[in-house]
């Protein structure tokens, strides 16, 4: 199975809300294809953040850029609210393991919205409970960091469940995007790149600073994995 481009979906949690247009904008002008959007509700994570009005605000640009507004539900309960997310035009719709009661169901619901499905789960979450639910999703995201608040570490021992959940991926049929969400910065990049990650959520890496120059450096860094690939292909 040929392995996808590594994308990058810079998050917007990490982005100046008064100036949110103009920064996704830069973003995806220096080069990321998606644009990540954490949606948070104060009770399975303990901050509030944005609801589907956002996502809509982002449809203008999301169609000039051809971007993928990748939308992550870190709610309690995520099937009340899939069809508003999908309306507002969300192209990916992911949930957690741990708020979805049945989640082979919610994953059903994400698709027949016309929205494509994500699994993900918490760092301290067994990978086996993804094993069932995979032959469902079109992403598969792994959280590097404990869920909340933008500006974390990525913690150790993330590239070991990355490598895993690679492995369990490639024995799948169909192409599923392996995300990793939290913490990455240049210097890590590669290492969870080379593990098996084919999309980076990266937040503060990117809109701390310079954004064009953050992107670039991002891509810099992902580069010789880049060069390999098409190295091999060729």
């Amino acid at each position: 199975m040929v392995k996808p481009e590594v994308k990058l979906s810079p998050s917007i949690l990490a982005a100046d809300f008064a100036h949110l247009e103009t920064q996704a904008k830069e973003a995806l002008d220096a080069g990321a294809e998606w644009l990540h959007i954490d949606v948070m509700d104060g009770h399975f994570v303990p901050n509030i953040t944005m609801g589907p009005l956002v996502v809509k605000a982002l449809q203008p640009l999301r169609r000039k850029a051809g971007a993928v507004l990748d939308v992550h539900l870190m709610i309690a309960c995520p099937d009340q609210y899939i069809d508003a997310f999908a309306a507002a035009g969300s192209d990916i719709i992911t949930v957690h393991v741990e708020t979805c009661p049945n989640p082979e169901a919610t994953l059903k619901h994400i698709r027949q919205s016309g929205a494509r499905p994500g699994i993900t789960l918490n760092p301290d979450t067994p990978l086996k409970t993804l094993a069932p639910l995979l032959p469902h999703v079109d992403v598969a995201m792994l959280m590097t960091v404990f869920p909340g608040f933008a500006g974390q570490v990525y913690l150790p021992g993330s590239n070991s469940r990355i490598r895993a959940l690679r492995s369990m991926l490639d024995e799948l049929p169909q192409s599923v995007h392996l995300e990793v969400d939290g913490g990455v910065k240049p210097h890590n990049a590669l290492h969870a790149v080379e593990a098996g990650a084919t999309v980076l959520v990266a937040g503060s890496a990117v809109f701390r600073g310079n954004i064009g120059a953050n992107v670039a450096a991002l891509r810099a860094a992902i580069a010789p994995v880049a060069q390999q690939d098409r190295a091999t292909a060729s």
